[in-house]
């Protein structure tokens, strides 16, 4: 029996390459998949098609998520489309990455907007469903950035931060309901912009990784999929660090 036959899980920002890979995981362990999209239909649909391929149940959806009506209308599509919901990722996330004194007050509050405030309306939008239904996953992708900081990124960084205290903030707040709230850290990681640097800024960014090497998307998931599944029903309030040993507490 796969772990999560007979749940619901919306994943955000399924249309990039880590988000892609967490729905696909979600859904070989039986999860029907709402596959959210900012722009890029045409691959979130691709998500969608790949996890029907495999017999499983998948729809896209498109959403705004600076917004909180457009993050209940996604929330409101899992319900409509299969009935429930018991997982939510909240993966989705953009850079407009420059130093501080260089950064624009747009570049700032757009990835505020949308790595943080995005992440605070889809938990509250799906909030009321696991609240009915006394259970549910919430799993938030942050990043090692939101530990460490990184350079140029001092907007992405804070909204990262950001991301880990509001998973603890609501863990504690929903803990009495059977609701569990974690995030997932990744570091450097073979998808999304990473793809686009020059090949030296990679060798760099491998040498600061203990085991060598850039970490999949795969990986990632796997995390994701132990969080959402019965196994880890005692975990709460946590980050799990899928890095390589980049950043050792």
């Amino acid at each position: 029996m796969p772990k999560l036959a007979g749940r619901v899980a919306v994943v955000t920002g399924a249309s990039g390459a880590l988000g892609g890979a967490i729905a696909l995981g979600l859904a070989r362990e039986g999860a029907a998949i709402v596959a959210h999209y900012s722009s890029n239909r045409e691959a979130a649909e691709a998500v969608a098609g790949a996890i029907r391929d495999l017999g499983g149940r998948a729809q896209s959806v498109q959403g705004d998520l600076t917004r909180a009506e457009d993050a209940r209308r996604v929330v409101d599509g899992a319900l409509e489309t299969f009935g429930g919901l018991s997982i939510l990722v909240n993966n989705a996330g953009i850079t407009r990455d420059t130093l501080v004194l260089r950064m624009k007050e747009e570049d700032w509050s757009a990835v505020i907007n949308t790595n943080l405030s995005g992440a605070f309306h889809c938990i509250k939008a799906a909030l009321r469903e696991f609240l009915r239904a006394r259970s549910g996953r919430i799993i938030n992708i942050t990043s090692v950035a939101g530990q460490m900081g990184t350079a140029g990124q001092a907007n992405y960084a804070a909204a990262k931060a950001g991301l880990i205290g509001l998973t603890k903030a609501v863990a504690r707040e929903v803990a009495s309901r059977g609701i569990t709230v974690n995030a997932v850290a990744p570091g450097f990681i073979d998808a999304g912009m990473t793809l686009q640097l020059p090949a030296d800024l990679v060798h760099r960014y491998i040498e600061q990784v203990p085991l060598g090497r850039a970490g999949k998307p795969e990986e990632v998931a796997a995390a994701v999929v132990f969080l959402a599944s019965d196994e880890a029903a005692y975990i709460t309030g946590q980050v799990i660090n899928v890095d390589g040993g980049l950043v050792m507490h």
